[in-house]
Order: structure tokens, then C-alpha cells, then sequence
């Protein structure tokens, strides 16, 4: 662990990149392609603004872990997720990082792009201050969630990838101290990117 940030704990979660198991929602009116190239142009985005975040880092994988791929072995560690489904999977790698002595950790995912480096150390920084801290996503999650102690209710009765989600992990914390961050939009239908500058490449083929 290093010294410098010894406290601070940043989890990925990503998906092995595999056409037709990635960005399933828009491939339905993109392709598996084309959707597989978007996901490929966002875990490239999502190494930029990781890479330089001030805390330990760990991408946990889908499927398998890759030794030699855009994640710098230097820079990250490396993990199989474990768990039946994203909940389990969550707890587990915030479990795992607590008994590993950090205290404040936070977990995004891969397929962000209106975020940036500055987003995560902000997080972290309300994380000094308050128990929780939420980045709100337009569709009813969110794209980030951080805390300073386990809690396994917020990895529970929940309907991944709904626009509940969200609602329901704050009714878990009614009474809690929780910050909200910006709502930012995730990219999984292809109203999120139809308008957006940096994915018309993808689009107009």
C-alpha cells in the first residue's frame, strides 16, 4: 500500500471488452461493433482520469483479469470480481478493501465521459467530511459511491440498472450523512450520445 494515500481506496469496475456483452443497450440500435467500439473509446477515457487520482487503485474485472491491457499494472491493481450479481460484487470489493486498512473508498465504473480527474478527488474530498458521498446519474443510479465504513444495506434489494436504484440506496441511508455530487449522464442508450460531439464518430458511419 502506499504511504502517500494509504487511506484512500478507488475501485473500477469494468467489463472484459467482448462484442455483444458490452453496451448491450445501445448495440440494439448501433450494432456489436459499434457499441464495442464505444466502450473501447470510454474504458480509454476512463484510464485518463484514474490514472492520476490520488489514491490506491484497483480495476476489478468482469470475467478475467489481463495482465498487459490499458490498465497500467504499474498504476492499478488487478481483481476478479466475485459475487452472483452487481450488489454482491460491490460489497465483496468494498469489504475486501476495509479489512486491507482503508477508510475511505469509493467505486465507479468504465463507461463514464462527462467526468474527470478533479470529479474523483472531489469525491474524495467531501469523503473527509461526510459518511457517504452519491454522484447522481441522470438515469436513476449513480456513477459513483463512496463511504467510510461497510454497510452492506446499500448492496441489497436493489434492481441493478434501473432507474431505481438510486432512490432506493437513499432510503437505506435515510438519516445518514450523505453528499450529493453533480448529476452527470452514464452512456448506455443512444440518447445519451446522439447530440454528444465525442461519440458522433461512432454514430455517422
Amino acid at each position: 500500500m502506499n504511504k502517500e494515500y494509504k487511506d484512500r481506496l478507488l475501485l473500477i469496475f469494468t467489463k472484459n471488452p467482448v462484442a455483444g456483452r458490452v453496451k448491450t443497450r445501445l448495440a440494439k440500435d448501433l450494432g456489436d461493433d459499434r457499441a464495442l467500439r464505444i466502450y473501447k473509446f470510454l474504458l480509454d477515457h476512463s484510464v485518463e482520469f484514474t490514472s492520476g487520482v490520488n489514491a490506491e487503485k484497483i480495476v476489478y474485472y468482469s470475467d478475467s483479469v489481463k495482465e498487459k491491457d490499458i490498465w497500467s499494472s504499474d498504476i492499478y491493481q488487478k481483481r476478479k470480481q466475485l459475487g452472483e450479481d452487481l450488489g454482491q460484487r460491490m460489497f465483496n470489493a468494498f469489504q475486501d478493501g476495509f479489512k486491507e486498512g482503508y477508510q475511505k473508498i469509493i467505486i465507479i465504473g468504465s463507461d463514464m465521459y462527462d467526468i474527470e480527474t478533479s470529479d474523483i478527488e472531489l469525491a474524495f474530498s467531501e469523503l473527509e467530511k461526510h459518511e457517504y458521498v452519491i454522484g447522481p446519474a441522470l438515469d436513476g443510479g449513480y456513477y459513483l459511491f463512496g463511504m467510510k465504513s461497510l454497510n452492506s444495506n446499500v448492496f441489497v434489494n436493489k434492481d441493478w440498472g434501473t432507474s431505481s436504484v438510486r432512490k432506493d440506496t437513499l432510503n437505506d441511508l435515510k438519516g445518514e450523512d450523505v453528499k450529493l455530487l453533480e448529476t452527470k449522464n452514464d452512456v448506455d442508450l443512444l440518447d445519451d450520445i446522439k447530440d454528444h460531439p465525442a461519440f458522433q464518430k461512432f454514430i455517422k458511419i
